[in-house]
């Protein structure tokens, strides 16, 4: 767990998980630009990025731009959370 964007792109450098929750309102850099420079890294191609964000209805145009696989509103359904990691990316 990274509480800012700055601390989750340090440990992705060495953690290569399958599947990212990534808060949008982050104290740094939002969610849309730590998505960017997630898949800006070649050993992160294929992880699945699941937004999570208490703003509202997503964004769809920065989150294609961006990357982002699929977009929660908090409070998340779990439900539909458990959907989107056992389907992966796509």
């Amino acid at each position: 767990m990274a509480r800012d964007g700055m601390s989750a792109l340090e440990c992705l450098k060495t953690f290569r998980p399958d599947a990212i929750l990534l808060d949008i309102g982050l104290p740094d850099l939002d969610g849309y630009e730590v998505a960017r420079r997630i898949r800006a890294m070649p050993e992160q191609a294929n992880v699945l990025v699941v937004a999570l964000s208490g703003y509202g209805m997503p964004d769809h145009e920065r989150r294609e731009v961006t990357g982002i696989d699929h977009y929660l509103v908090k409070p998340a359904d779990l439900r539909q959370l458990d959907a989107f990691l056992a389907g992966g990316r796509g």
